[in-house]
């Protein structure tokens, strides 16, 4: 029975829609992935507004992150975007990884970094993860990614590593 697109939630909910079904991609398990798979996130250039509104959040009020005398001062040729919010655009949520994996997905267990290269608002940062490890653990399985963000010159301005826990059906 097909709907017309204007119909009520109530006609869509009698016609078998299920909200649990709705997949923007169809879901894979833990034997679907591959070592070498890559998640790209998109690319995303970064403003003065975006360094604010992570300063608010994060409480991290250090002058090297606003105050561009401070910065030139102390070496820097801007102010420094926060480290952890760099890290940030590597959340394999910002990719479509999780997506992919939909309901096996347990938990976020571990994440690690190296931060390569400073990054100033108007860089464009192109972040991505590749699975560098799958690791079967009884029932479920670790997910092991690169994660790397690069900057709008091609330098590698983050490198790391972040683990997951999947169900493995």
């Amino acid at each position: 029975m097909e709907t017309h697109p204007t119909a009520s939630p109530a006609v869509a909910a009698a016609a078998g829609f299920d909200p649990d079904a709705f997949l923007v991609v169809p879901g894979r398990t833990f034997w679907d992935l591959r070592v070498g798979e890559v998640f790209r996130a998109p690319s995303r250039t970064l403003t003065d507004a975006h360094a604010a509104a992570f300063q608010t959040v994060s409480a991290d009020n250090h002058p090297v992150h606003y105050d561009a005398e401070w910065a030139r001062r102390h070496g820097h040729a801007a102010p420094v975007v926060h480290g952890l919010q760099v890290l940030a655009f590597t959340a394999p949520g910002a990719t479509l990884f999780p997506h992919l994996i939909g309901e096996v997905f347990i938990s976020f267990l571990e994440v690690s970094c190296t931060f390569l290269g400073e990054v100033h608002s108007g860089d464009t940062l192109y972040p991505q993860l590749s699975i560098t490890d799958l690791v079967p653990e009884g029932d479920n399985g670790i997910v092991v990614t690169e994660a790397t963000v690069h900057n709008q010159r091609g330098e590698l301005v983050l490198s790391g590593r972040h683990k997951y826990l999947l169900r493995r059906r």
